[in-house]
């Protein structure tokens, strides 16, 4: 039992903890690592310093630095660093043969490594191995022609050496290779160094050839410029002008030349050269250009040339809009009131065909009421600006022959086209713009402006031919009935227009028949045709009894100045108040006799004006249900209505409510009569 006892293990018992709240001084493990590092916990004794002090040691060491060197390269052979590092060291023991095969070693290793030949070259300077150094250098160039720190490293060193023509001779294989824009700049710098003008002058010619960007012809004009060739520096802005053509301009080339000949204060050179930019360069791409003429101009040039700057820049603005959309028509107008003002003809007109050639793309009026003042504006501007009657009448035809007439046509451009061709004195191709015009597309704009130029021209038999088309076309239309009668009446041919005014009204569909029967009646009375201005009035009254109908006859009954003309007139209005008893429209009926109360006023006796005064009706405040359009209730609204004593009558309850009226009347009559005895005494008193 003690061997089992003794041979259990005791386990120890686990702490419990307490208190398991944080504790206030937190550590963390950043805090941890800045100690060890403070304390310097880690860091290793340094190794104590070897003192070589024969030949022995030293080659000791050496063939034990050696093994270090050789045994790194052998673990791994392309990890450059190492060979270096190797190269490096023997280099400071002196040793530069060993160190030259180190390098060439590493070469057949990765001979790509710029690091390795830079290292390499700058070994054989540094020990002054200067044809060593210049092999070094062919031979990197010619394995790796492209990197230009090698072609750099080797022309420096060259010039440092004093070799100008071998400099020249790296320099030359350097640019066989068309190298970057910086090689050719330092080629030039090189020739610059030396004064040598010519060489950079043909240096510049290569480069821009192999470079040809804008910026290198300006370096090479600014370049002649600078050194007092200034023929030459010319030459090479025209041949960059024409080196880019048309087709690839660019603003900053005329800017430079353009400032170039300011300096040579050669004014008009420069203006010609802004405006030959300004007319062939996109608006969009020309910023700088106008701002730079605009300045050119403000210093040397005189208010006329500040007003075309203005009128340019506007023009651009213009011209970005009309590209943007072209059917933005209201840009066109206003370009087009700019370039008219103060432009050749021809490049207006180049404009206006601009402009009528964006044709809209939906054959639908509305779509076309704003590019149709494009043709107008431009008939307008060749007959009263260019003074050119051919060149107008074309416009006119070629719109005519634009617009889709079976869908929709403009009148205004008929009428405005015949007007047009009678200022010429040519009324023949008037007559047959303006006939063709209501035979392809008859309206009653086109009839009307017809028929007004041959009322100028005094031909009326034509007019009644056109009357007579019109009023086939549009038997509806009143005005055109009226305005035929009413040329008749001039004419002095009363019967025909009589005619005129029979056939009008007997029309099953009229537009405005009051209008019409109105003016057939005022011609009677004017014709002083009293019995048949009284038969047309009971003709109308057969289709209407309108209140103002009624009204309207009285009055001329009135008017007329004949024995009884009264008594015409009453009988009228008792007429007319009997048909209207059934009417619906009591505001009419209340119109009609308040019309008769003062006539009566005016014309009759006390019984009379009294006897129509009780027919005026009493005025009622009701109240009446409103329904949503849903059918739902909306509340109530009070409105007026008139109760005539001739309906009362014939209505009981409303006879009863006129008697309650009476009633509670003569109950404040009473009470009134009560109170005046009360107040008799006080007065006796005082």
């Amino acid at each position: 039992m003690a061997s089992t006892a003794a041979g259990k293990q005791r386990i120890p018992k686990v702490a419990k903890v307490k208190n398991k709240a944080p504790a206030e001084v937190q550590i963390t493990a950043e805090q941890l690592l800045r100690e060890a590092k403070e304390r310097e916990l880690e860091l290793l004794p340094p190794p104590p310093k070897q003192k070589i002090t024969d030949e022995e040691e030293l080659n000791d060491y050496k063939l034990r630095k050696r093994k270090t060197f050789e045994d790194n390269i052998r673990k791994n052979r392309t990890v450059i660093s190492n060979w270096i590092k190797y190269a490096q060291w023997e280099e400071s023991l002196k040793e530069v043969q060993r160190s030259r095969s180190i390098y060439e070693r590493a070469l057949d290793v990765d001979y790509r490594n710029i690091t390795l030949w830079l290292k390499y070259a700058e070994m054989e300077m540094k020990n002054r191995q200067i044809n060593h150094a210049r092999n070094i250098w062919d031979r990197a160039i010619t394995t790796l022609p492209r990197v230009n720190q090698f072609w750099y490293k080797y022309t420096y060193m060259e010039e440092m050496l004093g070799n100008v023509a071998g400099t020249r001779q790296v320099f030359e294989r350097w640019m066989e290779w068309h190298p970057e824009e910086q090689a050719w700049h330092s080629y030039i710098n090189f020739e610059l160094r030396y004064k040598e003008v010519d060489h950079a002058r043909s240096i510049y010619e290569r480069f821009v050839l192999v470079h040809p960007d804008i910026k290198n012809w300006i370096k090479y004009a600014r370049f002649e410029e600078k050194h007092s060739y200034i023929a030459h520096a010319r030459k090479v802005y025209e041949r960059a002008v024409e080196f880019y053509g048309e087709d690839h301009m660019d603003e900053h080339l005329y800017v430079a030349f353009a400032k170039f000949e300011e300096n040579q204060k050669e004014s008009e050179r420069v203006r010609v050269i802004y405006k030959y930019a300004l007319d062939r360069i996109p608006k969009s791409q020309a910023q700088e250009l106008f701002k730079n003429y605009t300045i050119f101009e403000k210093k040397f040039g005189d208010r006329r040339g500040i007003e075309d700057i203005i009128v340019n820049k506007r023009r651009f603005q213009y011209e970005e809009e009309v590209k943007a959309n072209p059917h933005n028509y209201d840009a066109w107008f206003d370009y087009l009131r700019l370039v008219e003002s103060d432009t050749e003809p021809d490049t207006v007109r180049e404009i206006y065909e601009r402009a009528i050639a964006n044709v809209p793309p939906i054959q639908e009026k509305r779509h076309w009421k704003r590019y149709i003042y494009l043709w107008i504006n431009y008939a307008l501007y060749e007959e009263l600006e260019a003074k050119d009657p051919e060149r107008t009448r074309q416009v006119y035809q070629a719109c005519l022959e634009l617009i889709p007439h079976k869908k929709f046509t403009f009148a205004k451009i008929w009428l405005l086209y015949g007007q047009f061709e009678i200022r010429q004195k040519t009324l023949q191709l008037a007559r047959r713009a303006l006939g063709t015009s209501i035979g392809k597309c008859p309206k009653n704009k086109l009839f009307k402006g017809y028929i007004e130029l041959e009322l100028q021209l005094r031909e009326f038999d034509r007019c009644r031919k056109l009357y007579e088309k019109f009023l086939e076309f549009a038997p509806e239309n009143c005005t055109s009935w009226i305005k035929f009668a009413e040329l008749e009446t001039i004419l002095g041919d009363t019967e025909r227009a009589r005619g005129i005014y029979e056939l009008a009204i007997s029309q099953p569909r009229l537009d405005m028949p009051e209008v019409l029967w109105k003016s057939y009646i005022d011609f009677e009375i004017e014709q002083e045709e009293y019995e048949r201005t009284r038969n047309l009035y009971r003709r109308l009254l057969q289709r209407t009894q309108h209140v103002k109908v009624w009204i309207s006859y009285a009055q001329f009954e009135l008017s007329a100045e004949m024995e009884e003309s009264v008594s015409k007139c009453r009988q009228i209005y008792e007429d007319a108040n009997k048909a209207m008893r059934n009417c619906e429209e009591k505001e009419e009926r209340l119109m009609l006799l308040e019309s008769w109360l003062t006539f009566e006023e005016e014309y009759g006796t006390g019984s009379t004006r009294e006897r129509v005064d009780k027919l005026m009706p009493d005025k009622v405040k009701k109240r009446r249900k409103l329904q949503a359009e849903d059918g739902s209730d909306a509340g109530w609204e009070e409105y007026y209505d008139y109760i005539f004593p001739e309906d009362a009558a014939n209505q009981p309850n409303l006879k009863l409510l006129a008697m309650a009226k009476l009633w509670k009347k003569q109950q404040q009559e009473t009470e009134e009569s009560e109170e005046d005895p009360d107040e008799e005494p006080e007065d006796a008193q005082s």
